[in-house]
């Protein structure tokens, strides 16, 4: 089921990817290319949920969906922390860490996945806290400025994406431990 609306809406946020870069290479005000990347961001964001919706409303579960999406997560992450690095808005050492924990989690579950023991390593809720945490750090880090004269997005979203941090390396260390009796028994 390549082109179900829910799966289209995953390959969205792919390809969402190099419109949100390309924003911040675009001759606008820095402001204007902030608020552009930043409802992009969020509305890319939010097919995650949708998606996941539509799917299960409209009867268009696929084992191909239940791949890409998770992979589109990923992508839209990772490519936003690295140009939160670049603007000098995101430390290095929390994409470091938020983006390892993505490889190492993914490789793990497709060992898990090899050796038949997926269920160990299945979504848990610290792991959608987590994503929450980013979800919402990265757009206020992509505004960098105040709301309504009042909320300082790079404040927020530094303290919020370094929560996130601290969320990824616990949801690591809760599927590691899940894993862990899997990997004893077949090493």
């Amino acid at each position: 089921m390549f082109f179900t609306i829910p799966t289209l809406m995953t390959w969205a946020r792919i390809v969402a990817i190099p419109l949100i870069v390309g924003v911040f290479y675009l001759p606008l005000e820095p402001q204007i290319r902030n608020l552009i990347a930043t409802a992009m961001f969020v509305l890319f964001a939010l097919t995650d949920w949708l998606d996941g919706y539509l799917a299960r409303k409209l009867n268009q579960v696929s084992a191909f969906g239940a791949f890409l999406d998770p992979v589109a997560d990923k992508f839209l992450v990772c490519a936003s922390l690295l140009v939160l690095v670049h603007l000098d808005r995101a430390d290095v050492f929390v994409a470091l860490i938020i983006i390892g924990r993505e490889i190492a989690i993914s490789a793990l579950r497709e060992w898990m996945a090899q050796i038949g023991a997926s269920r160990s390593v299945a979504v848990h809720m610290l792991g959608k806290l987590k994503t929450t945490s980013q979800m919402v750090a990265i757009p206020f880090l992509l505004y960098d400025g105040l709301v309504l004269g009042l909320i300082d997005t790079h404040v927020w979203g530094t303290v919020l994406i370094w929560i996130a941090a601290v969320l990824t390396v616990w949801s690591m260390v809760y599927y590691l431990r899940k894993a862990l009796p899997e990997i004893r028994a077949k090493v």
